[in-house]
């Protein structure tokens, strides 16, 4: 039971859909994080830049209070008498200036301003004498504010040094990383990429269908030429191939035809003329010898008739097909019997199906003394056999058995008669209704002819 699922991701993994849904698995998920990662890094930008305006504003104001009335405004920043900000305690070194802030400060008031500007701990705006300035009720373990010391030269000269607190902000917590994040971005790629993977593979599943179809058939249906412009042109170039292909079969076929139509008529003349042969021994070997060459010529007309049908399809009940086939060749004193049925239907060309299993038949009765028919039904096929119970075939001589004009040895002294055609036609005839016509032997003894063909 585990095993299935397991081949089907397999089985997946190895096809085209799976490869594009990993690479675009991948591709999509490291573009999001990379995104996120910008976007990580343009919100701290824009963090730093509001921190950054705000010391900005504080350090504007104080400085234009200070030209305005330097005395009072002194005053009231030695005494705290200005809201977040105060007289920069002495001593204090700036150990990590913020360059970006200085040079905002020096296109302000002038490069001779000579500006100073960044953050230190909170204690050092405010020693430990003046702390409890800085609590307030129900605030005991709130954060400390942030405390900037900004330092420059004012147009007197006078070098004057500020420090400016503001309510802390809080860093924005980082999403780069967050498990909920990651999984929104593993999902939503991975539904993404098997969408892409299964429309991009759809052309080619098409074209892989319909390569099987005419593997196994001379009369398949051409590809609906549909999709991009690439797609409708692998799909024309392969309807194209498929027309070529079967123009190329009919080309032969009529020629078979045609030479054996033609041959039909020197051979009546022929055979006029043997019955005028007076030696009765001699005119009898050569009436043989000419019945031997119109049956190749009469199965030479079959085989061209069977590699060139035009027959509709339909959907039979095959058990009422076999049943009847059966029936009829009883009528006719063949020794043949109806085994088991399936209960299935097929969409076929009847009369190539009658014709191929006909063909079968008779093989299995001439050579193996009688035919059993049944079907049996596996997922998506349905297979019709016929059994004898006949000396079989050597196992290496099985697949040769359908090549024309091949025979195969008997226990009876000259071989076997026939021309070796006829399971070329069966073949043939398989061929044009989508069918694989199959040789093996039994396990305890005999032939077993079958026709495997999808179930309708």
């Amino acid at each position: 039971m585990i095993g299935q699922p397991v081949q089907r991701v397999r089985d997946f993994f190895r096809s085209m859909a799976g490869h594009i849904f990993v690479l675009l698995t991948v591709g999509i998920s490291l573009s999001a994080i990379l995104a996120l990662a910008v976007s990580e890094q343009g919100r701290r930008h824009d963090f730093e830049r509001v921190r950054r305006q705000r010391v900005l504003a504080s350090a504007f104001d104080v400085a234009d209070r200070l030209r305005r009335d330097p005395v009072r405004v002194q005053q009231m920043l030695e005494n705290h008498g200005i809201v977040g900000a105060s007289i920069a305690p002495d001593g204090i070194s700036i150990n990590e200036p913020d360059p970006d802030l200085e040079a905002a400060l020096a296109r302000r008031f002038g490069p001779r301003a000579q500006p100073e500007a960044g953050q230190v701990p909170f204690g050092l705006c405010f020693p430990d004498k003046d702390a409890g300035r800085s609590r307030a009720a129900g605030l005991i373990d709130a954060p400390r504010p942030d405390c900037w010391i900004v330092r420059m030269t004012d147009a007197t000269g006078q070098r004057r040094g500020m420090a400016l607190t503001f309510p802390r902000l809080a860093r924005p917590p980082s999403s780069l990383f967050s498990p909920a994040y990651l999984v929104v971005i593993l999902l939503s790629a991975a539904g993404l990429s098997i969408l892409i993977g299964r429309i991009a593979a759809k052309p080619l599943r098409r074209l892989s269908q319909a390569a099987e179809a005419f593997s196994v058939s001379r009369d398949p249906e051409e590809i609906p030429e549909r999709g991009p412009e690439e797609v409708r042109a692998a799909l024309s170039t392969f309807n194209l191939m498929q027309r070529r292909v079967r123009a190329g079969f009919t080309e032969r076929t009529q020629l078979l035809a045609a030479i054996s139509h033609d041959l039909q008529t020197p051979l009546t003349r022929l055979r006029l003329r043997l019955e005028l042969v007076e030696n009765e021994e001699l005119r009898a070997r050569l009436l043989q010898d000419h019945e031997a060459m119109q049956r190749l010529v009469r199965e030479g007309l079959d085989l061209a008739a069977s590699t060139e049908t035009h027959e509709d399809w339909s959907v039979i009940d095959l058990d009422s097909l076999l049943a009847s086939m059966a029936e009829d060749a009883q009528e006719l004193g063949a020794p043949v019997q109806f085994a088991a049925g399936c209960g299935a239907s097929v969409r076929v060309k009847p009369n190539a199906l009658t014709r191929c299993m006909s063909n079968l038949v008779d093989n299995a009765v001439k050579y193996g003394g009688c035919a059993e028919i049944s079907c049996l039904r596996t997922p998506g096929h349905v297979t019709i056999e016929i059994r004898d119970h006949g000396p079989g075939i050597p196992p290496q001589d099985l697949d040769q058995m359908f090549e024309p004009f091949t025979r195969g040895t008997s226990s009876q002294p000259g071989g076997r008669h026939g021309t070796g055609i006829g399971l070329t036609i069966a073949r043939s005839l398989g061929l044009s209704f989508g069918a694989i016509v199959a040789l093996r032997n039994a396990p305890d003894g005999g032939l077993i002819a079958s026709i495997e063909m999808k179930a309708a």
